[in-house]
Formats: C-alpha cells, sequence, structure tokens
C-alpha cells in the first residue's frame, strides 16, 4: 500500500447523513413504531364544531355532496386509462389504436361483455 494512505487518518462523522436511521436510533426502548389512524368516530368526537355547520354544507356527518359540474370522465374499457375515442361499431372506448385494433378483433360475446361491465346495453347488429 502507498505510505500516505497508511499514514493518513481518515476522520469521518459517527452518523452519515445519507445512510438509513437504525431503528434502535429512531425508537428508543417503549416508544411505538406503529402509525395509528383515526377512525370517523374519533375524528367526530375530536372536532366538536362540526354542529356550528350549516345542515347542507358538507362535513363528517354528511359526506354526501352535489353532483360535479364537470363531465364525467370517460375511460377504456380494456386498458382503465382515460379514453378519448370510441369505436362506432361496436361503442367501446378506447385510449389508443393499438387498442383500437385489439377491439376489432374480438368476438361479439366478448364485446357484449365490456359493455355490460359499463352498464352500456347496446345490441350490435
Amino acid at each position: 500500500m502507498e505510505p500516505e494512505v497508511v499514514r493518513s487518518e481518515m476522520v469521518l462523522p459517527p452518523v452519515l447523513g445519507f445512510k438509513k436511521i437504525q431503528m434502535a436510533d429512531k425508537y428508543p426502548k417503549g416508544q411505538s413504531r406503529a402509525r395509528h389512524w383515526k377512525h370517523l368516530k374519533q375524528l367526530l368526537q375530536s372536532e366538536n364544531n362540526f354542529q356550528s355547520y350549516p345542515p347542507n354544507e358538507p362535513n363528517y356527518l354528511n359526506i354526501e355532496s352535489p353532483p360535479s359540474m364537470y363531465p364525467s370522465k370517460k375511460f377504456c374499457d380494456i386498458t382503465g386509462f382515460e379514453a378519448p375515442y370510441v369505436d362506432p361499431r361496436t361503442k367501446l372506448r378506447y385510449a389508443s389504436p393499438e387498442v383500437f385494433k385489439h377491439i376489432r378483433m374480438l368476438p361479439d360475446e366478448h364485446v357484449q361483455r365490456y359493455l355490460t361491465l359499463r352498464n352500456a346495453a347496446v345490441v350490435l347488429r
């Protein structure tokens, strides 16, 4: 070995910033390691101001909200991605040309199954 390397003493900090923190350092004995989530009932009890809300405003007690003002999104029947296109023959929605090729090769009974999954009762001719 080279003499400079043998003689030099490297001083390193006891904890390196890029290393993972050991569990014993992070959680000393007796502390809980798990994260505790609150249930809806606990959230309601902790929020005492829910009674001051108007009855038609959405809060924890009435989770219902008015329908959206935006149009609903259309999703591809095969992949589940957003589908800007609809096949005029089968009425299936698709996201890309590859999916369109796949749709055109499907037999009619498979197309009907996809349409019933979407609750679109279309009779193919």
